[in-house]
């Protein structure tokens, strides 16, 4: 029977603790540039055009906000499936240290 187990007990509890600090991160941080945070101001990605627009200039912003809020949310739903393999991974290693040979 082919093994599932591709990494050791402790890569798979270092990917497990890195995997639920990012979720938890990627997740506030996506958040609050969907709330349009003005503390994360300086990390939306506009030019000069987004702000010569006149009165379409906020919804703009409104919008390149909402896009990097979002794109928090992907990265923290890629971290929940990393995090879920390197969970498979713990279980396969503790399995795998009570098996008689």
């Amino acid at each position: 029977m082919a093994s599932l187990l591709f990494c050791g007990p402790k890569l798979a509890a270092c990917g497990l603790v890195l995997s639920i600090w990012g979720v938890i991160m990627l997740a506030m941080l996506g958040i609050f540039f969907t709330t349009h945070s003005a503390v994360l101001i300086e990390d939306v990605p506009f030019t000069e055009k987004d702000m010569e627009d006149g009165p379409t200039a906020l919804q703009n912003i409104y919008k390149l906000y909402n896009q990097v809020g979002y794109n928090c949310f992907i990265a923290a739903a890629i971290y929940v499936g990393i995090g879920f393999l390197s969970f498979c991974q713990v279980r396969l290693n503790k399995r795998k240290e009570y098996l008689v040979h």
